[in-house]
């Protein structure tokens, strides 16, 4: 079983995990598009639940730690990959609802509940990312027969590891750039941290502490941009659009989460009862704007020129020949 406070400083040593290493994470990044901020989008993410946990007493229930962290991920994710990690950590909250500690079978429940959240939120979930890493870990977690958190935690890492070199098998971009999936990696550097943690150890030091990190991502996607593999002409939607739905009393996003589909792609919607995170790649920001104020007032927003990114990229690439 863990506490509370384990299961707080696990979030808290898995989001420094991933901090420490967002540069190289984003150096992975080439989908769905190679706009190279997905090690930046899943820090900013985590770390937004990180601030909050740390204003928790010193004894919380892990309830009462998974759903601060719950609704601090969904207010303050980021980017495509930082919803999906939101989603993930939100089966926690669900799994862990009215318990004071956690059993090895609750967090196989947890990963569980939070694979199957994410996999209903993406519009068209691919495999060989993020959600084929995670869904591997949560089916060990699953099947593993025992009692023991560490053990358990360790399967889950073993699992995940394995799944996230095995996704440039799975996704042929991943293959043609000789990189693994940059949300994949994200989550295992995540799930390693808290693993420190339940294996009873300190948690991971921050960047400004750290030891400098050991993931080598120095020829990271260089060969989609060097070899031409891929061009700006490729990315349809070009604007990497986010905001926050403050909803009316009353109001569903489903049919905004429709509007959003058609008109668009990377959709992933998340919500509670009171805001959903919006994220969608489109040529038009504006009309997404104007359809989603229908449902409440807006704000968070994120518009980022995905074009720009990419050619900033592709010169770096081939600076590097």
């Amino acid at each position: 079983m863990i506490k509370g406070t384990q299961l707080r400083d696990a979030f808290i040593s898995g989001a420094n995990s991933i901090s420490n290493c967002r540069q190289q994470v984003d150096a992975l990044n080439v989908f769905p598009v190679p706009d190279g901020d997905t090690g930046t989008n899943m820090s900013m993410t985590i770390n937004a639940a990180k601030r909050e946990l740390e204003t928790l007493r010193d004894d919380p229930t892990v309830e009462q730690v998974a759903k601060k962290a719950a609704s601090a991920l969904l207010r303050g994710a980021r980017g495509n990959s930082g919803v999906i990690l939101s989603l993930l950590f939100r089966g926690f909250s669900k799994a862990l609802k009215d318990k004071t500690e956690a059993s090895s079978a609750d967090l196989a429940a947890a990963l569980q509940q939070g694979v199957e959240a994410a996999y209903k939120a993406v519009m068209k979930p691919t495999e060989g990312t993020i959600l084929t890493v995670t869904r591997l870990a949560a089916e060990a977690a699953v099947a593993a027969e025992t009692d023991d958190v560490p053990q358990l935690w360790a399967t889950v890492c073993e699992a995940g590891q394995k799944a996230l070199e095995d996704t440039p098998n799975l996704l042929p971009v991943l293959k043609k750039a000789g990189v693994v999936d940059a949300g994949g990696q994200g989550i295992m550097l995540i799930f390693e941290g808290m693993k420190q943690v339940f294996d009873g150890g300190e948690i991971v030091a921050g960047a400004e502490v750290a030891a400098k990190p050991k993931l080598d991502s120095s020829a990271a996607g260089k060969g989609v941009f060097a070899d031409d593999l891929m061009k700006v002409e490729d990315i349809k939607n070009g604007y990497c659009t986010q905001f926050l739905v403050h909803k009316d009393p009353g109001a569903s996003v489903t049919r905004l989460r429709a509007f959003l589909e058609s008109n668009g792609d990377s959709v992933v919607v998340i919500e509670d009862d009171d805001v959903a995170n919006c994220h969608v790649h489109t040529a038009d920001p504006g009309m997404m704007l104007s359809e989603a104020i229908k449902y409440g007032y807006l704000t968070n927003f994120k518009i980022e020129n995905m074009h720009e990114q990419f050619l900033a990229r592709q010169k770096q690439a081939k600076g590097l020949e």
